[in-house]
């Protein structure tokens, strides 16, 4: 068999994506009940792939269940934010230092493409398109760790950390100061500087969790 050939998403799939982005784009805004039946009929779907959907993104940590009020938009406030920063505080400079040591230069360069495309995006204020690219940089630094269950760990953690990011983001629009933190992080990177690179990294996390505390209290 020649060529290569993609299957068509799920409805879940589908469903699932159009959710996280109502999420991320605050369309469904912190504690807003997520009834099924008022997404299936806005989606064109069955109930079905909405609960899956909705059960997949409670165990990403983007949707809440109660067993009295059902599933609903998580709530960001600064308990959550430092128990997720915590952990990329302590996993994430680590995987970026692995990569560095690494060299691969796959990675670096879809970090370096995840930077430029950033760029426009910030010119746009186009917050949701500035969250999976800030998601596709730090993912492109860590990935090429050797330890795929250190991968998965910190993937386990994006979409957390990605609506964490837009509380913060809210407060206070830094879009700018994370993209020149970014590029130096990458330059390092680029020259094989592997402690520098995670420094940087460790840096870039710490203070931008000091803002989303500063600005959801404690």
């Amino acid at each position: 068999m020649s060529g290569t050939f993609s299957l068509p998403a799920s409805r879940t799939e589908v469903v699932l994506e159009e959710i996280r982005r109502g999420i991320l784009t605050r369309e469904l805004l912190p504690g807003q009940p997520l009834v099924e039946a008022e997404l299936a009929a806005k989606l064109g779907v069955s109930k079905t792939p909405v609960r899956e959907a909705l059960k997949v993104l409670s165990n990403s940590g983007l949707v809440t269940f109660s067993p009295y009020k059902g599933a609903s938009v998580c709530v960001v406030d600064s308990e959550l934010a430092k128990a997720v920063y915590d952990v990329r505080l302590v996993l994430e400079p680590e995987a970026v230092r692995r990569t560095v040591e690494r060299r691969d230069p796959a990675l670096l360069e879809d970090a370096a493409e995840a930077l430029k495309e950033a760029s426009a995006a910030i010119s746009d204020r186009d917050q949701a398109a500035l969250s999976l690219l800030n998601r596709r940089f730090h993912r492109a630094l860590y990935s090429g760790c050797g330890n795929p269950l250190l991968v998965s760990i910190l993937d386990d953690l994006k979409d957390r950390a990605a609506l964490i990011s837009i509380v913060g983001w809210e407060a206070n629009p830094s879009w700018r100061k994370e993209w020149n933190e970014h590029k130096a992080i990458l330059a390092a990177a680029k020259k094989g500087d592997a402690q520098t690179a995670s420094d940087l990294l460790r840096n870039h996390v710490a203070d931008f969790l000091d803002r989303i505390v500063a600005a959801i209290g404690d």
